[in-house]
């Protein structure tokens, strides 16, 4: 007779392994029926060959139970399962539509998009890879052979879905070519089927008949679906289909490291320009699609600081245009207090920092903060005394100039005369040294920035600039002007406009990352940072809102950055230059 010792097996468990794996936890949609959520086994079990650790989803309509699963979560699988309701995309069913789960469509969809929103790695599996396509704004066959007059092949097989019943034809230099090779011998159980790939998304395999059975991220994101049923192979011991879950496990493991880094660090953006859009009665403290910035983008990616600045374009100098930059300048402030005003409406979720002691005080209490910043000293127009006014309404930093000269200085942009620092602006860079007010040379001519280095007694910052050796515009820097201000002990942040990246195409997280290796070889990791210049035009194929500046900690962990490297990068770096400002200042601000 058999018995189970269970107090020595509790034990021996208990002894052999850790109470912390460091195994990514991977949620698995299940299937509903009869009352009952379901799940082949052949799921959790290929989940548990890759190393990872399983987490069953039944489907539920709570919308902050949602939200806390996608918390617990390193990466998510959909399962497949049956037809979804063709409502939800703005479709009356047809006659060969297949049963509908609706206890799973409406769950499903909702946790697609707040996922995607939080670029959590996404494996979708038949069914799976249908709803991601729709999630993102793709379409779907409602029936392959009803919509389709050609001759197609068997795919909703007879056949035990642990064997092989066709063949895909991959694309060439796609993940599944990575995995898998040009052909890749498949199952298939499905009479649905991708009729038209979401924009974000490229097909990345297709069987013999043209439907389409595999698709993936175009945006440097984990996101993958394909057609067939790889979770079943395993059951009958074929580890064929490994290399997909292995790399689904792989992705958890570094997005898990990326949220434990925005977790337990400052995610600092220096430049941010989204004032420029609350003319539109932007909400703010909702969700809007019409910036980058807003405080749910902000949550999602994680980032706990956005420095926001009032920004100015350079029109003329006579009188009446200066008073107007002031005035303007004082009402963007105004509108940006108003707006944390309207945020905290319920609770205090928002705060207009002053100091970096405020900042970490901010994430402890789980704060977001805003910085305030000037780009374009035009606001203080002849009158010196405005840049205590404006240190006074918390204005930390102050870009000199923007496209065009002005009474300070020289711009990198419309200066065919070659202009520096003025005398005027040599008393600027005086003033905002005793008042404490860090000194932005974004922008800046190549003459007024080498000016400004010689006159002034602190560091100075470019909130958001990139390399010249890489990206040959006027507003980038020379690896000699990188160098001065890393002797300065200064600091640069990447800007992730696209023009300051690539000339020659669109460019993409990964020109991000080359730049910031660039200037890291040139100036040493304690000189860099990132400022996004989101809202002014900054974003990227990959990190295009606050949203995705979780993707790019990914990214560039995967690329070998370690996380003391990447507390620099994300704010150590430009925040331990404005402690330093702050302690050089000369007169009580």
């Amino acid at each position: 007779m058999i018995t189970l010792d269970i107090g020595n097996i509790y034990k021996k468990v208990c002894d052999e392994f850790p109470q912390e794996t460091g195994k990514p936890v991977i949620g698995i949609t299940g299937n509903y029926k009869d009352g009952a959520t379901v799940l082949n086994e052949g799921y959790y079990t290929s989940i548990l060959e890759a190393g990872g650790i399983p987490l069953v989803i039944p489907p539920f309509d709570d919308h902050q139970m949602i939200v806390e699963v996608l918390e617990k979560v390193d990466a998510l699988v959909f399962s497949g399962g049956a037809d979804v309701n063709p409502l939800f995309v703005g479709e009356e069913p047809s006659q060969a539509l297949g049963n509908i789960n609706a206890q799973r469509d409406y769950h499903e969809l909702m946790l697609c998009k707040l996922a995607l929103n939080r670029q959590i790695p996404i494996l979708g599996i038949c069914r799976g890879m249908q709803l991601l396509n729709l999630a993102c704004g793709g379409t779907v066959f409602q029936d392959i052979y009803a919509d389709n007059e050609k001759k197609l092949l068997q795919h909703d097989q007879k056949l035990d879905k642990r064997f092989p019943s066709h063949t895909v034809v991959v694309e060439e230099g796609s993940l599944m070519h990575q995995l898998f090779g040009e052909r890749i011998y498949v199952n298939s159980f499905h009479h649905q089927a991708v009729k038209e790939v979401a924009c974000g998304f490229r097909t990345t395999a297709v069987a013999t008949d043209g439907i389409i059975e595999a698709m993936e991220s175009t945006e440097f994101k984990p996101i993958v679906g394909v057609q067939w049923h790889p979770e079943c192979f395993i059951q009958n011991g074929n580890k064929y289909m490994m290399p997909l879950f292995h790399w689904i496990v792989e992705q958890a493991q570094f997005f898990s490291k990326a949220k434990a880094i925005h977790n337990n660090m400052l995610i600092v953006d220096s430049h941010c320009d989204t004032p420029m859009f609350f003319h539109q009665d932007i909400t703010f403290h909702h969700r809007d699609e019409r910036i980058k910035v807003d405080l749910h983008k902000m949550s999602e990616g994680k980032q706990d600081v956005a420095f926001m600045v009032a920004y100015l374009p350079q029109v003329g100098l006579r009188k009446e245009d200066l008073q107007f930059a002031t005035r303007q300048a004082n009402e963007i402030l105004t509108a940006i207090e108003n707006m944390v005003q309207k945020c905290n409406t319920d609770r205090e979720r928002l705060v207009i920092a002053t100091s970096v002691d405020e900042l970490y005080r901010n994430k402890i209490q789980k704060k977001k903060s805003l910085v305030l910043g000037i780009e374009n000293g035009f606001a203080i127009g002849d009158d010196i005394s405005l840049i205590k006014h404006f240190y006074h309404r918390g204005v930390r930093y102050m870009t000199l100039c923007h496209n065009g000269n002005n009474l300070i200085c020289g711009s990198a942009r419309y200066n065919e005369e070659g202009l520096g620092l003025t005398d005027f602006g040599k008393s600027v860079v005086q003033e905002m040294n005793k008042v404490g007010m860090a000194i932005d040379l974004s922008h800046a001519g190549e003459q007024s920035f080498y000016d400004v280095l010689e006159w002034s007694k602190a560091p100075v910052v470019c909130s958001h600039s990139s390399a010249k050796a890489l990206c040959d515009h006027s507003r980038n820097l020379t690896d000699d002007q990188l160098r001065a201000i890393a002797q300065k002990g200064g600091v640069v942040q990447v800007c992730l406009y696209k023009g300051f990246l690539s000339t020659d195409r669109e460019a993409t997280i990964q020109d991000v990352i080359l730049h910031l290796k660039h200037m890291i070889q040139i100036m040493g990791i304690e000189h860099v940072g990132i400022g996004t210049d989101f809202d002014g035009d900054g974003g990227v194929i990959g990190c295009n809102d606050s949203s995705e500046l979780i993707n790019l900690t990914r990214e560039l962990l995967i690329a070998g950055f370690t996380p003391e490297e990447l507390r620099l990068i994300w704010g150590e770096n430009f925040l331990r230059v404005l402690t330093e400002i702050d302690r050089k200042k000369t007169i009580d601000s």
